[in-house]
């Protein structure tokens, strides 16, 4: 296999605030020759996401932290183009925590096979992926709602609201979400067809606020954001 350069982003310095250009930087390096039972894989697709933003703070939390010089990582899905009798095949598509660079060397572990044929490769980063089960064991495993059943969901316009909100619909629930923005609220009711949506930030009392929208209580609550809404 001929010489492969791949790019990548590192994290040059740790942010305060909102991060900056200047808290990263684009690197080129070279993709070593697969050793015995490695691939190279070539990230098509990655997806940033909120829980990022943490990982770039140097304390403890559920996740480790990002390093400094080193390439950050999150979900992707990619092809695999080259094989030393790995466990995938050139021409295989996988998902991977590797995202943030071009190309990666890799043993298998931690890699996942998904099919184009059942859905676009890039779905597995969103409702076929980490989002899409978040919500879907979060809210049948855990919540087991129940039809007739009030579901509330915070941030209910994001990657996980969204999909909790069709599912609990799905389910015969009357569902009521809260977003962060008129746009939001108009797009949970007017696109995913939720019975009730309000902008928390143009309440003056979040309690108030819900008990008009749940008349008959909250049976399941699916908690996306922490701070007032608890």
């Amino acid at each position: 296999m001929p010489e492969l350069q791949s790019q990548e982003i590192r994290l040059k310095s740790r942010p305060v605030g909102l991060p900056t250009l200047e808290n990263f930087e684009l690197v080129t390096t070279s993709v070593p020759e697969p050793a015995a039972g490695q691939m190279v894989v070539q990230n098509l697709y990655m997806s940033v996401d909120p829980y990022m933003r943490g990982r770039m703070n140097d304390r403890k939390s559920y996740t480790p932290p990002f390093q400094l010089g080193e390439a950050l990582n999150g979900g992707a899905v990619g092809k695999v183009i080259a094989s030393n009798g790995g466990k995938f095949q050139p021409g295989d598509y996988v998902s991977s925590g590797l995202g943030w660079r071009e190309y990666f060397v890799s043993d298998g572990r931690g890699l996942t096979p998904i099919d184009p044929a059942v859905a676009p490769i890039q779905a597995y980063l969103g409702a076929a992926g980490m989002p899409g089960q978040t919500a879907y064991f979060g809210l049948l495993d855990i919540g087991q709602p129940q039809a007739g059943e009030t579901v509330f969901v915070s941030a209910a316009a994001g990657a996980v609201g969204s999909m909790v909100c069709q599912i609990a619909k799905i389910k015969g629930c009357r569902v009521v979400g809260s977003a962060g923005s008129d746009a939001k609220v108009a797009w949970l009711q007017e696109e995913l067809g939720v019975d009730a949506a309000f902008n928390y930030k143009k309440t003056d009392h979040l309690t108030r606020t819900l008990a008009s929208h749940c008349p008959d209580g909250i049976d399941v609550y699916f908690e996306n954001v922490g701070g007032a809404h608890l």
